[in-house]
């Protein structure tokens, strides 16, 4: 529901709200401008310690692709990931918490500045300690197949604790943010955290991979014909997938009460990946009672991330999310 001007709506806690006047004011107080020309961290964490699980017959060449417009902000992607990394985002003044960050890609590529990159940076701004995940992609043949992307980022919450002392966070202030196909990444972590889909490699795996609060960005959520994004769905799930397969890998039909705070946003005219799969997502949250906030703009598309924000309502989002972890302790 959209009031009389149309700009934004949101859910939170189920109950419809109009949230123009606040977000205007985040908006002006924390404008989210992504930085021109910025050096890339050169704190980068091997996910797995040697070969990554199911490897043994992968034959993917990791290719890295620069798409960057003359003049334009940088836009850089790798398809075929290989080798899963964590690349590292510290603050100068830590706040005590973590984001591991999962950007989109439609499970074809990773997209690193734009999602993950950028949105690093303002975190670690404000204090985070920030951890932006290259993973595994579905169709490259690895031996989990479908839960071969969950399968890095479980270890990457876990190898994140494992790094929580020396990195100045609390272990139990560890957040996730997905972006698009990365959403879904996230939201399949947020409902299957404890799903067995590897085994024990080092101490780190000891460690929980539940993340402590979930932000969900322009998400993938349901593989179910018609909400779910195809190409998403055809790379994690093939061409023809079974009414089991639909069902697993869809986190709206997956939540339990064990679930996280969860943190959505989308666009209303998002042509890529329907609104209706937050909607899903946000009313299954809400029907086993997990604190939950939807944010529904008016405009924005898809793929928005900080670089296509300014001068939109949605620009507030980066502050929203910011307000809602910090009120849930995180």
């Amino acid at each position: 529901m959209f009031n009389r001007r149309g700009t934004l709506a949101s859910l939170t806690g189920g109950l419809l709200t109009s949230l123009l006047g606040g977000a205007a004011a985040l908006a002006d107080a924390e404008p989210a401008q992504p930085a021109k020309a910025p050096m890339d961290p050169t704190e980068v964490l091997p996910l797995w310690p040697g070969d990554p699980p199911g490897s043994a017959g992968v034959t993917a060449v990791e290719t890295q692709i620069d798409r960057t417009v003359a003049g334009g902000l940088r836009d850089r992607a790798t398809t075929h990931t290989r080798k899963p990394t964590l690349t590292v985002f510290r603050p100068a003044l830590a706040n005590g918490a973590a984001v591991v960050l999962m950007p989109g890609g439609g499970y074809e590529r990773v997209v690193s500045d734009k999602e993950g990159f950028e949105t690093a940076r303002w975190l670690a701004d404000r204090g985070y300690t920030c951890f932006v995940l290259l993973y595994r992609l579905p169709g490259d043949h690895w031996g989990a197949g479908p839960d071969t992307p969950l399968q890095d980022a479980q270890r990457a919450v876990r190898l994140a604790r494992s790094k929580a002392t020396a990195m100045r966070f609390d272990p139990a202030r560890v957040s996730i943010m997905g972006f698009s196909a990365g959403g879904h990444l996230a939201a399949s972590l947020t409902t299957r955290f404890d799903a067995k889909v590897y085994d024990r490699i080092d101490a780190a795996d000891d460690l929980s991979a539940r993340p402590d609060l979930s932000a969900l960005i322009y998400p993938v959520v349901s593989m179910a014909e018609g909400p779910a994004h195809a190409g998403s769905r055809k790379q994690l799930l093939g061409p023809s997938p079974t009414p089991e397969q639909v069902a697993l890998y869809s986190p709206d039909q997956n939540v339990t009460d064990r679930v996280p705070p969860v943190f959505l946003l989308h666009a209303a005219d998002d042509t890529t990946v329907p609104v209706v799969n937050s909607l899903m997502m946000f009313t299954a949250l809400k029907a086993k009672a997990v604190p939950a906030e939807l944010h529904v703009f008016e405009e924005g598309g898809h793929g928005f991330g900080l670089r296509s924000i300014a001068g939109k309502p949605v620009a507030a989002w980066p502050g929203l999310f910011e307000t809602f972890a910090k009120r849930h302790g995180v």
